[in-house]
């Protein structure tokens, strides 16, 4: 079964899970890889055949580009440390440990293959996460270093992994070399980023000043920046992950400034849709991968060490993640910009170390006559699965268990941001009054002043009357309303970027403005 009738298929697919998954109000990667393995146990179906560079390239960049585009920059920075203390220690230790244990578990596997298998299966998934999330009122900190670490762990693991490939060819290693290869790719990963989001930015702002672009010209090039990330950044031998994960969250952060109403609407609804598809491909694809080895009688001897390795990537987490915490309020900097949190958030972080697409790509890719390649595969599916499904499931309870939840004064401070919006736009018509003295254009600036007034008193309490007046529009009524509402948007947007709102809230009412504003046009 080849990849574009395995994409034919998910979309089919997709339709039934997506119902199954809205019915049993479970995450859908964790529907689509359930569904996916039980499929690899259905007789007479043809083999899944997947390419490594189907996955690195057509699969990999939109999703990473997406959940690059919903990070939450300014929370993400704030979270550096304990970002980094995962992407890199964690991944370099958890690798170490894997190298460990697997010769135990299976006979003969050298070295360098059990490198290899560490560096796997040592990076969690952005994508997975994002995607289970989703579903749950978690607290932004504990979701954006979660993420976080997901969009940068995998320089870490890959570099490992290139090494530990090489060194199954020639038996040769450098500790010093993969050290300063590491700060190479991740650099270099950051750089191309961040080149490719100002020349897309670049070539946007160019056709729109000769009137050349439109919505659907602009999500065209936006559609294209995550490939040409990629390719870029493996075309300069860094990471073209990071590339493409940091072009996402430049690009998004400009998106406000960048692009017009009408633009963010439209890619609203095709990025939903292609990344819905994408992740029902390569989650039945991850599911499917395990027909191989039932079909040739490897399943059942492989399973205890699949699942002995993932119960190992589980524990060294927690083992990790609670005294490097500590550990890190030993500096009395830290510990006064960021007091120890609670045992229940450290655990959760503990508890969501999801793997996914990454780790299946990595092993998919490695080469043909690797020693132990496809036990490699076969682990690291048992690995995905279950850090996938089985802390997946069991993230609700662990949630009431450990009490935690979004934070309460969160729609509160939505609602104060909206007043504010407002507030802005009637300062605005105050200012278009004041410089106004002709009475028929005085009339439909008070108007749309009345229709403000009337939404925030709505805002302050719910039960007050929002009658407008529906009498058909001037085009001195329809430029007012389009300046208050540039006026409400800079208000928001300067609330963003000072880090005053989280970046959920501010796309939430961007997406009202945007709404509103299109209607104008």
């Amino acid at each position: 079964m080849s990849e574009p009738v395995l994409l034919v298929l998910a979309l089919v697919a997709a339709i039934a899970l997506a119902v199954l998954s809205r019915r049993l109000q479970l995450p859908y990667p964790i529907v689509f890889i359930v569904a996916g393995t039980l499929l690899a146990f259905v007789p007479g179906l043809p083999p899944v055949n997947i390419s490594p560079d189907w996955i690195f390239l057509a699969v990999l960049p939109p999703l990473l580009f997406s959940a690059g585009w919903t990070t939450d920059w300014v929370i993400f920075r704030s979270n550096l440390r304990p970002i980094l203390q995962l992407a890199i220690g964690l991944v370099i230790i958890t690798t170490l440990a894997v190298a460990g244990l697997a010769p135990r578990l299976i006979p003969g596997l050298s070295l360098a293959s059990a490198f290899a298998l560490g560096a796997i299966v040592s990076p969690t998934d952005a994508i997975a996460a994002t995607a289970t999330f989703a579903r749950f009122a978690i607290p932004r900190r504990i979701v954006a270093i979660v993420e976080g670490e997901g969009l940068v762990n995998d320089a870490t693991a890959l570099v490992i992994y290139g090494f530990a490939v090489a060194a199954a060819r020639s038996a040769a290693f450098s500790l010093t070399g993969a050290a300063e290869s590491f700060v190479i790719v991740a650099v270099g990963g950051v750089a191309v980023g961040l080149a490719v989001a100002w020349c897309v930015e670049f070539i946007s702002r160019k056709l729109a000043k000769h009137d050349l672009s439109d919505a659907l010209i602009d999500n065209l090039l936006l559609i294209g920046a995550p490939y040409f990330a990629y390719l870029t950044g493996q075309a300069v031998h860094v990471s073209g992950i990071l590339s493409v994960a940091i072009a996402g969250i430049a690009l998004s952060r400009r998106s406000s400034v960048v692009y017009s109403p009408q633009t963010r609407l439209v890619g609203l609804s095709v990025w939903t849709l292609w990344i819905y598809v994408l992740n029902a491909f390569i989650f039945l694809a991850i599911g499917l991968q395990l027909r191989t080895f039932v079909h040739s009688g490897q399943f059942f001897p492989l399973l205890p060490a699949g699942l002995a390795i993932a119960a190992l990537v589980i524990a060294v987490r927690f083992l990790w993640v609670f005294p490097v915490a500590w550990a890190s309020r030993l500096i009395p900097s830290v510990r006064r910009k960021d007091p120890m949190p609670p045992a229940g958030a450290l655990a959760l972080i503990g508890w969501t170390g999801m793997r996914g697409i990454v780790s299946l790509a990595a092993a998919i890719a490695l080469p043909n006559g690797f020693p132990y390649r496809e036990t490699i595969v076969f682990v690291t599916f048992v690995v995905i699965f279950v850090t996938l499904v089985g802390q997946g499931l069991t993230l609700d309870p662990i949630l009431r268990i450990l009490r935690l939840q979004e934070e309460g004064t969160d729609r509160n401070r939505e609602l104060q941001i909206r007043l504010k919006a407002l507030d802005a736009g009637l300062k605005r018509i105050g200012e278009m009054d004041g410089e106004i003295q002709d009475s028929h254009i005085r009339s439909d600036l008070d108007r749309l002043r009345a229709e403000y007034e009337s939404r925030i008193a709505h805002l302050r309490d719910p039960a007050a009357s929002r009658d407008h007046d529906d009498s058909p529009t001037s085009d001195v009524h329809t430029y007012a309303e389009r300046e208050a509402l540039r006026a409400e948007r800079n208000a928001v947007m300067y609330l963003r970027d000072g880090g005053e709102i989280p970046d959920e809230a501010f796309r939430r009412i961007q997406y009202d403005l945007d709404l509103a504003e299109s209607r104008l046009v």
